[in-house]
């Protein structure tokens, strides 16, 4: 880098543009919530097996070639979001949501990240609104 720019794959959200986005999403929020879903906030960084687990055979590739991983001093390997299904299930999980009424109905909104070629509209980080139906016992 010989100048002061956004890393590869990123880019600014500029506020004529915010304004358009903001919008968007306080519609989908609106929505979400008169279908009866409750908004949770999971954190950006896992546990890495968390999303390995998740994505089944194929998850090493990913781990290895689309996440952006860091390995701690401890040992521990830690991942930023490549997506939010794993951490909202880690969440009713860990939390004993499964004793609430069910089923759970959440919903989240968020960076994600993936370590993907950037190309046109294809950015690194970027924001996705999420929905899960947990617990439902006849899908």
């Amino acid at each position: 880098m010989t100048a002061i720019q956004r890393a590869k794959g990123m880019q600014d959200i500029l506020p004529d543009d915010r304004n358009y986005w903001d919008w968007v999403l306080a519609t989908a929020v609106t929505i979400a919530q008169q279908y009866g879903f409750q908004r949770i906030d999971v954190p950006i960084i896992e546990y890495t097996p968390l999303f390995a687990r998740g994505m089944g055979e194929a998850s090493d590739v990913f781990v290895q070639k689309e996440m952006y991983t860091i390995e701690e001093p401890d040992g521990d390997s830690i991942t930023m979001r490549p997506e939010f299904t794993a951490g909202v299930v880690r969440a009713y999980v860990e939390n004993g949501m499964s004793s609430w009424p069910q089923p759970v109905k959440l919903f989240t909104i968020g960076p994600i990240f993936r370590r993907e070629r950037p190309q046109a509209g294809r950015y690194r980080q970027h924001s996705q609104f999420d929905v899960e139906i947990l617990g439902e016992t006849d899908p």
